[in-house]
């Protein structure tokens, strides 16, 4: 059974997963809660699949930086990159 993490993290075997494959506390943290939302799945297969605004939304739901000045194509360089 997976520890728990506080109310901080909602899924918390998904966060200990991802830590032991040595993924960082943050990003763990945001991908097993956005599992845990039903946020993590989306209807394009791939991101260029998606408009500017969806993938502006999910840029600004993961935390990046300077997603306001950013060109489609940046913004799923950086999603990706996260």
């Amino acid at each position: 059974m997976a520890k728990d993490h506080g109310p901080q993290i909602k899924d918390d075997a998904l966060y200990e997963e991802l830590r032991k494959q040595g993924e960082p506390k943050e990003k763990a943290a945001r991908i097993a809660n956005a599992r845990a939302a039903g946020t993590l799945d989306h209807k394009g297969t791939t991101l260029e699949d998606r408009s500017k605004a969806e993938l502006y939304d999910e840029a600004r739901e993961i935390g990046i930086e300077g997603r306001s000045t950013m060109d489609k194509a940046e913004l799923a360089k950086a999603i990706r990159k996260h």
